[in-house]
């Protein structure tokens, strides 16, 4: 039977506001891990961040984490090197370096796709992977590549559209119809699509619900 995905339903109010007094409250960097052996304990829940590089993924934890400046941007695609744990009170935020650049070198690549492989496969405590998808774009190669990565490693893993406002409505769901079709071949991606705007704030309240309410 193939499995129907849909947009993300509002959140109900109770989970809206675990949502909102989890983000309201302190987030703090913890540290850049370069090898698996550097990760902190694992004494809590996780979720991690992956995307093409430029998907606006820095912007998207900045805007669910009310702060400017917490996960830095670059103008240069691949420049994130590390894998970067933010907490909250009772989760961790992890933010994979970026995937899909053409300018670095391909034993960097290599170095970076194994730390990915073994994290994926490695991190017990880890309950969901946020997708990002840039939704001018849809899910390209090299998108698809890191859904098989995630379905092999059984991690279970749920699409967020970036940039939604960028796009007119007729565009978005051209793009949605080619996102959900993609989805069709990957066991792993969880059936509900959060499309966002880090400038506009759509899409930040229901993401904030549903990083808070995983068990």
């Amino acid at each position: 039977m193939q499995m129907e995905f849909q947009l993300a339903p509002e959140p109900e109010f109770d989970a809206r506001e675990k949502g909102r007094l989890m983000f309201a409250g302190a987030v703090d960097f913890v540290k850049g891990v370069v090898a698996m052996d550097g990760l902190p304990e694992a004494d809590r829940l996780e979720v991690c961040f992956a995307g093409r590089s430029n998907v606006g993924k820095s912007s998207l934890i900045n805007a669910l984490t009310n702060r400017k400046n917490l996960a830095r941007a670059s103008n240069t695609p691949g420049r994130t090197q590390e894998i970067n744990y933010f907490t909250t009170a009772d989760r961790y935020l992890v933010d994979l370096p970026g995937y899909g650049y053409a300018e670095a070198p391909v034993a960097v690549v290599a170095k970076w796709q194994r730390l990915l492989k073994s994290y994926l496969s490695g991190r017990s405590t880890l309950r969901r992977a946020f997708v990002l998808i840039d939704t001018r774009h849809g899910i390209k190669a090299v998108d698809d590549e890191i859904l098989t990565l995630l379905d092999r490693s059984a991690v279970t893993f749920q699409v967020v559209m970036t940039k939604g406002d960028k796009v007119s409505a007729a565009e978005r769901a051209k793009v949605l119809e080619q996102v959900r079709g993609a989805l069709t071949k990957h066991p792993a991606a969880y059936p509900e699509i959060v499309v966002t705007s880090s400038e506009k704030g759509d899409g930040i309240e229901t993401l904030r619900a549903i990083i808070a309410t995983l068990d």
